[in-house]
C-alpha cells in the first residue's frame, strides 16, 4: 500500500498548508472555549472527524472547512501567495 505522505501524493507544501489550516481552526476552537465535541454538533459531524481534520489526518473538502468556520462565527478567506 502506498504512503500518500511520502510517495508524492501529497506533496510536502501541501501537507504544510493543510497543517497550518487545522491549527488556525484548532486555536479558534480552543479561543472560543469549545470542544470538539460542541463543534461538531454546531457543524452537524462526528467529533472523529473535527479531531482528524485538527491533527491534519483529514482532508476536509472546501464546504467542510466553511461549515466549520461559520459555525464559529468566523468566515473562511482564501489567499494565494
Amino acid at each position: 500500500m502506498k504512503n500518500r505522505y511520502s510517495d508524492g501524493i501529497v506533496t510536502p507544501q501541501a501537507l504544510a498548508t493543510r497543517h497550518s489550516i487545522a491549527r488556525e481552526l484548532r486555536d479558534t476552537r480552543h479561543e472560543l472555549q469549545l470542544t470538539q465535541q460542541t463543534l461538531a454538533e454546531r457543524v452537524g459531524t462526528q467529533k472523529s472527524n473535527i479531531s482528524r481534520m485538527e491533527s491534519g489526518k483529514y482532508n476536509p473538502s472546501l464546504d467542510f472547512l466553511v461549515k466549520v468556520a461559520e459555525s464559529m462565527g468566523k468566515t473562511l478567506d482564501i489567499h494565494l501567495n
